[in-house]
């Protein structure tokens, strides 16, 4: 763990910078990654687990803005602004509210779907090619509705996505009930994403890690990266165990990457927004699919070792408190609709920060200015969903093969 000088350094230990390192050392490279924390310690810890091709729709959309203003004070709304002074976010709200509308949002569901549609793909390929044990199964999404006018939203949408290899099957109301009995009365009817699947994040991540291991890289943990040079030959940080040398560096820093980036004179305009899950031992009715509460934007999972509701956007800065507010709100949300909404043992109450850009796409790519420095960050709130397009984008850039889909809607000097 103490060799002077290494091929790649990757600095960021979530779901991103190991996929990365996987696909890296697949392509003949060597990795060394460096986490401040615990492997997997970040956004990728609690999310609800679901690989969502579903959600290649941006979060910037027609009819957003207003929608944000009606529930901006209202603390337990499924987005929920804070009220602060703080220019970096309002500049970037500002940037957000431009793209609402309907060319920007198609051009954010294309590029979002070429990267959600391969990494769909190539997850199942990895599962089964390096033995992931993370739970993974391949058995669909379904966004479930209350409220008719919301419902009719969807289903409109849903002959959009279809244009973006995006299947969906929408059931009424009594269709639905039947098949699902997990569910309250009440429901006006649902759309589900045959081509969607869901895993356990945590065990997804210390998966990559063990194959990252065996594959011959280094994973460093509790090291903090300080700085980052250039040197004649590549890159060289200085770290809390000392200084480490490579030929090249990539950013996988989530919703830190901004203040690292800065210090390097990059543009990164990512906000963290604050997410939240609950995780309960499984009840005894559960769901036969995952699904998304649209109505209340609760997103419920289930797996063999147990059962969470997660979700909500909360613009906090980096506030690590739990809001008991927003926890209470996925609770309510879950009780408006499933029999059983929650586990008899609360395992785990978790909050944690997704990156998030304002024209919804990451930044992927050679840093503007550098030769030997990367970026792989800013994917929202679809991490988990993207690492394995995003991996394998990255090894390409960096080896010269031919990317299996365009990479120019990501790269980070769009931002420049």
């Amino acid at each position: 763990m103490t060799s002077p000088h290494d091929d790649v350094l990757i600095i960021g230990g979530g779901a991103i910078g190991l996929a990365t390192a996987l696909a890296l050392l697949e392509a003949g490279r060597g990795v060394r990654v460096i986490d401040a924390g615990a492997v997997g310690g970040g956004a990728s810890h609690g999310n609800c687990g679901t690989i969502t091709p579903s959600h290649a729709p941006p979060l910037a959309a027609p009819g957003v803005v207003a929608q944000a203003l009606r529930w901006m004070f209202t603390p337990d709304a499924p987005l929920y602004l804070k009220p602060r002074i703080d220019p970096a976010l309002w500049h970037w709200l500002l940037r957000f509210a431009a793209r609402c509308n309907a060319r920007d949002w198609r051009q954010s569901t294309q590029s979002r779907a070429a990267l959600l549609n391969d990494a769909r793909a190539r997850l199942a390929d990895w599962v089964t090619r390096y033995q992931l044990a993370c739970e993974f199964e391949e058995e669909g999404l379904d966004y479930v509705f209350r409220d008719p006018r919301k419902f009719q939203q969807y289903v409109d949408e849903a002959k959009v996505l279809a244009e973006f290899g995006i299947a969906t099957q929408v059931f009424d109301g009594a269709a639905y009930q039947h098949e699902e009995p997990a569910m309250l009365p009440g429901v006006t009817g649902a759309i589900r994403f045959p081509g969607d699947a869901r895993l356990r994040p945590d065990r997804y991540v210390a998966e990559l890690a063990r194959v990252v291991r065996e594959r011959g890289g280094l994973i460093e943990v509790q090291c903090r990266v300080d700085r980052l040079e250039t040197t004649p030959v590549g890159v060289r940080l200085a770290t809390t165990h000392g200084s480490r040398e490579g030929r090249d560096a990539v950013i996988a820093l989530g919703a830190w990457t901004p203040d690292f980036a800065r210090k390097l004179g990059v543009r990164a305009p990512i906000q963290p927004g604050k997410g939240y899950s609950i995780t309960y031992s499984r009840p005894g009715i559960v769901p036969r699919h995952p699904m998304v509460l649209k109505d209340r934007s609760v997103c419920v999972t289930v797996w063999e070792s147990g059962f969470r509701l997660g979700s909500t956007m909360e613009f906090s800065g980096h506030d690590d408190t739990l809001n008991e507010t927003r926890l209470a709100a996925l609770e309510r949300g879950a009780r408006e609709f499933l029999r059983e909404p929650v586990g008899a043992e609360v395992h785990e109450r978790w909050c944690g920060w997704r990156p998030m850009t304002w024209d919804d796409l990451p930044l992927l790519g050679r840093a503007p200015g550098y030769d030997h420095v990367w970026m792989a960050a800013g994917h929202g709130m679809l991490g988990i969903s993207m690492s394995s397009a995003t991996g394998q984008l990255m090894a390409d850039l960096m080896t010269g093969h031919t990317p299996a889909f365009d990479p120019n809607p990501y790269r980070p000097e769009r931002f420049a």
